[in-house]
């Protein structure tokens, strides 16, 4: 088969994977997890939460950066960076790509929604305590949120095409999706790609809790994220990173690499309607859909598998179910399998396109559909088939995550099965 698309340009698969989450620190204890139907929401552990509305999330849970990174630089970083660095360091692993002896061609396209929000916490603690001069020197280069990128470069030493992506929760989708058109353009012949985000902090669970954003059990915190049930209430903050290889298949073919399946198409919108709430008539997101079985070809009725944004609003899960019929048609619609994996993992921002992303190259490759956990009643305004709660064998050949971001993001790709 040709080293080119349907529209003539060069092929992007994906060669590698790597991803800290949740539900384990590696990708195979993270889609265990899934498969098995576990949460990975718990009361918080990195600090005292007893005082604020929400006491839980879905932490890591014992994650060690010393397992990938030398002990002075991961003082330097602030956890975002660690995690993105750890996920970077397994994907790297998992492809077996050797990046120096062609630095200049490999790339990294690495997102997050809000950057090193513990770093700003602490030193701005530090100032009131203690005085500026007491303000750590690391603070800016910890807070800034271009440093996830910039220590996957670092740290693997690629010296092509380096972009930061900051567009809330769609942001990892669009950090894939442009790393491909990096790829697809002759600029790099791979790039690590993906997204990172630990916003599990005192002003992150205040923040999203004063704008009712987060789900409240307390005493339940394992059923709280729960997409698409009639008493979904909020979503579950969520901490994570996840790195995909995204390489051309020509280059991939040359040095003998496995491949997981291929990217094949990417499309993006937004809603220009609100700050928060997503767009009401699902219309904006579903151009991105269109737009993204455009760029690949495909037609609404090949999809098998979508995986959703679905991160247990009462308003996001409403609203996306009419966008997947409006992308897809409603007849096609309702025979589309469709899971939220944030039952899971919690919403995890900036990182969970990236985190999601993966799962999906999984469904793919090992022809398993992931569940949506802690569905138990139906909601009349989300009535399409959630693979609630036991994860499903199926034979999937193309399947779609989306992802959409406060301020009107909205980005979707589009994985295929690799046939040569």
């Amino acid at each position: 088969m040709s080293n080119y698309s349907h529209n003539g340009r060069r092929r992007v698969v994906i060669t590698g994977i790597g991803a800290v989450t949740p539900l384990g620190n590696d990708v195979e204890s993270s889609w265990d997890g899934l498969v098995s139907g576990r949460s990975g929401a718990a009361t918080i552990e990195q600090w005292d939460a007893s005082e604020y509305p929400v006491h839980f999330a879905c932490e890591l849970k014992d994650f060690d950066p010393a397992t990938w990174i030398e002990h002075k630089q991961a003082r330097r970083m602030d956890r975002f960076a660690q995690m993105i660095v750890a996920a970077a360091r397994q994907a790297e692993s998992d492809s077996g790509l050797q990046v120096e002896p062609e630095a200049e061609r490999i790339g990294a396209s690495i997102a997050t929604g809000i950057g090193g929000l513990q770093a700003f916490q602490d030193c701005y603690d530090v100032l009131l305590a203690r005085g500026p001069d007491r303000v750590n020197p690391f603070s800016i280069p910890q807070i800034i949120p271009n440093m996830g990128a910039a220590w996957v470069s670092m740290e693997l030493g690629t010296r092509g095409p380096l972009s930061s992506q900051c567009t809330a929760c769609a942001a990892s989708n669009m950090a894939i999706g442009e790393a491909a058109d990096m790829i697809r353009l002759g600029r790099a012949d791979a790039v690590f790609a993906g997204g990172t985000e630990a916003g599990i902090t005192p002003v992150g669970i205040a923040g999203f809790s004063a704008m009712r954003a987060l789900a409240r059990r307390n005493d339940e915190p394992e059923k709280a994220s729960r997409p698409f049930d009639a008493d979904r209430s909020g979503f579950v903050m969520g901490e994570a990173g996840g790195v995909v290889v995204l390489e051309e298949l020509e280059h991939a073919r040359s040095r003998g690499a496995k491949i997981y399946a291929e990217l094949l198409g990417y499309g993006l919108s937004s809603d220009a309607k609100h700050v928060t709430e997503p767009d009401p008539s699902g219309e904006n997101p579903a151009r991105a859909m269109t737009m993204a079985f455009g760029d690949a070809g495909i037609s609404p009725d090949e999809v098998d598998y979508i995986n959703a944004h679905g991160t247990s609003t009462p308003l996001g899960d409403a609203s996306e179910t009419r966008v997947i019929k409006l992308a897809l048609g409603e007849e096609a619609a309702l025979k589309t399998p469709v899971s939220s994996t944030k039952g899971a993992t919690g919403h995890c921002l900036g990182a969970a396109g990236a985190v999601e992303a993966i799962f999906t190259i999984l469904a793919v490759n090992k022809n398993v559909l992931p569940p949506t956990i802690n569905y138990e009643t139906p909601d009349p305004e989300c009535d399409l088939d959630y693979i609630p709660n036991e994860a499903r064998e199926a034979d999937v050949k193309v399947a779609v995550s989306n992802s959409f971001g406060f301020g009107g993001h909205n980005a979707c790709i589009v994985v295929r099965e690799f046939a040569e």
